[in-house]
């Protein structure tokens, strides 16, 4: 075994066991949680060795950075999570190899994935961004639309050609009402579930939780998790 496959194994192994955890004390089974590694920054290599250790859902947030990773791992059996704010000039190669999209939040944005992935005759799985820290309407520092216009914009995703309406994503936001409460904002997170559930039964995922806060994401009720420096190490810097 290599020293950096080593590496990945002992860092996956712990994150592992930190789920295993935070679901036993949740009540919940560990299937119930699916661990999505965000690459982002590191080499294609990694993403190799990762499915060679059973990881089978990698993130990316960069278009640039992702397509030629993708493409040299098209062999392997991963499903790809386009995480980051997404511009409709990159939607074209997103669409090529990203099998969800977590960062939707805007119509312009559903219109334009809807037209790739009809062109390109893919479905696309796709979570509605939701910014905590937008109030009620408006859009949050990182992206995201507010809990305001969640049923609009499902609305919107429910019906396009080739999109398939999956769930939410957030991230725990750094201002506003739930910043530092990160338990608290995973909780109005699963609220906000349960109500777009109500009229889109199957949009059941909810991805929540990173390397810090995994464990409140798992005792609200996440059904993914986005971990990256606690499996692949710190990262170096993008330049």
């Amino acid at each position: 075994m290599t020293d950096r496959k080593a590496e990945l194994a002992a860092n996956l192994a712990k994150v592992e066991e930190r789920i295993a955890a935070a679901c036993a004390a949740a009540g919940r089974e560990r299937e119930d949680v699916t661990l999505i590694v965000v690459t982002k920054t590191y080499p294609a290599s990694d993403v190799r060795i990762l499915s060679e250790l059973g990881v089978r859902h990698v993130a990316e947030n960069r278009d640039q950075d992702a397509a030629p990773k993708a493409a040299e791992c098209a062999d392997l059996p991963l499903s790809w999570h386009f995480v980051g704010q997404l511009q409709t000039n990159k939607v074209r190669s997103v669409v090529g190899y990203a099998d969800f999209v977590q960062s939707v939040d805007r119509s312009r944005l559903v219109t334009a994935l809807s037209k790739e992935a009809v062109r390109a005759g893919r479905e696309v799985g796709c979570l509605l961004q939701v910014a905590l820290d937008a109030g009620e309407s408006g859009r949050g520092e990182r992206g995201g639309v507010a809990p305001g216009g969640i049923e609009e914009l499902a609305d919107h995703v429910a019906v396009a050609p080739g999109l398939r309406l999956d769930g939410l994503m957030t991230v725990a936001p750094l201002t506003g009402e739930y910043a530092g409460r990160q338990q608290q904002a995973f909780e109005r997170m699963m609220d906000l579930s349960t109500s777009l559930r109500r009229a889109h039964p199957a949009a059941n995922m909810v991805s929540a939780g990173m390397s810090t806060d995994l464990e409140q994401a798992v005792a609200a009720g996440a059904t993914h998790v986005r971990v990256g420096t606690a499996v692949l190490g710190v990262r170096p810097g993008l330049g």
